[in-house]
C-alpha cells in the first residue's frame, strides 16, 4: 500500500449540508423548484453539472435549458456554496482524520484528493490540511464523473502510483462504484447496506487508521 485516495465531502469534513443548502436555494430562486430533503442522497458524490441535470430531470425541465445555461446556473450554485464554506475551520474536520493523515505521513504513504468538488484546494486551506496531500486530482480535467473511475485513476496517476497500490475512501455509493471500477481497494464510511460494494465498510471516520488499511490491503493481496 503506497497511496490513499480520499473523497472530500463526508470524509475529511461534512460539507454536504452546505452543498444541498446551495442546491435548494438555486432550485427555489432560479428554477421555481422545491427540493425535498430526501433528494440530497441523489446528489452525493456527483459533479456540479450532473447534480443540476438530476435536479432538472426531477422537475421535468431539463429540455428547457441549453448546455450554456446549465453551466451558468451550476456556477451560480457554486457562488452560494463558496459563501457558505468561507466559515470552515479546523474545528470542522471530521473525527480522527487529522490523526489518520499524520499516521499515513509517518508511514510514508502518499495521500491524494479524488473529489468531484472544484473547491477542494479552498476547503483544504480552510481546514489546514494542505500539507498532508501530495496531489489533488482536478475534476475539470476529468472526462466522466463518479461513478466512472476517472477521478480515482487521475489521483493515483498524480501520485505516480498504479491503482493496485492504492486504497480509496468514500462515503457515497457513486464514489465506491468509481473506486472499484478504477481497480482500487475500497473503504466505505457509512451504512453497510448502502455501501456493500466496498471491500470494507466502517461506521465512522474515527475508525480509520494505518493498521486497518494495511491489514485490508495485505488480505486483498493474498486473495
Amino acid at each position: 500500500m503506497k497511496g490513499v485516495l480520499f473523497d472530500l465531502d463526508g470524509i475529511l469534513t461534512d460539507t454536504a449540508k452546505f452543498h444541498f443548502a446551495a442546491w435548494r436555494k438555486l432550485a427555489k430562486e432560479k428554477l421555481a423548484v422545491d427540493l425535498p430533503a430526501e433528494f440530497e442522497q441523489e446528489l452525493k458524490g456527483v459533479s456540479r453539472v450532473d447534480s443540476l441535470v438530476r435536479i432538472m430531470n426531477y422537475a421535468g425541465i431539463k429540455e428547457q435549458y441549453s448546455a450554456e445555461q446549465i453551466e451558468k446556473l451550476a456556477n451560480e450554485k457554486n457562488r452560494y456554496y463558496v459563501e457558505a464554506i468561507s466559515a470552515l475551520t479546523e474545528d470542522d474536520i471530521l473525527p480522527g482524520i487529522t490523526t489518520f493523515l499524520q499516521e499515513l505521513k509517518e508511514q510514508h504513504v502518499l495521500s491524494a484528493i479524488a473529489s468531484a468538488s472544484k473547491n477542494a484546494p479552498l476547503i483544504l486551506e480552510k481546514l489546514g490540511l494542505n500539507s498532508y496531500f501530495a496531489a489533488i486530482a482536478d475534476p475539470r480535467q476529468i472526462a466522466h464523473g463518479k461513478p466512472a473511475p476517472d477521478i480515482f485513476l487521475a489521483a493515483a496517476e498524480a501520485l505516480n502510483l498504479a491503482p493496485a497500490e492504492c486504497i480509496g475512501i468514500e462515503d457515497a455509493v457513486a464514489g465506491v462504484t468509481a473506486i472499484k471500477a478504477a481497480g482500487v481497494i475500497a473503504i466505505g464510511v457509512g451504512d453497510p447496506n448502502e455501501l456493500g460494494q466496498a471491500d470494507l465498510v466502517i461506521p465512522s471516520t474515527v475508525e480509520l487508521d494505518y493498521g486497518l488499511l494495511k491489514n485490508l490491503f495485505d488480505q486483498k493481496q493474498k486473495n
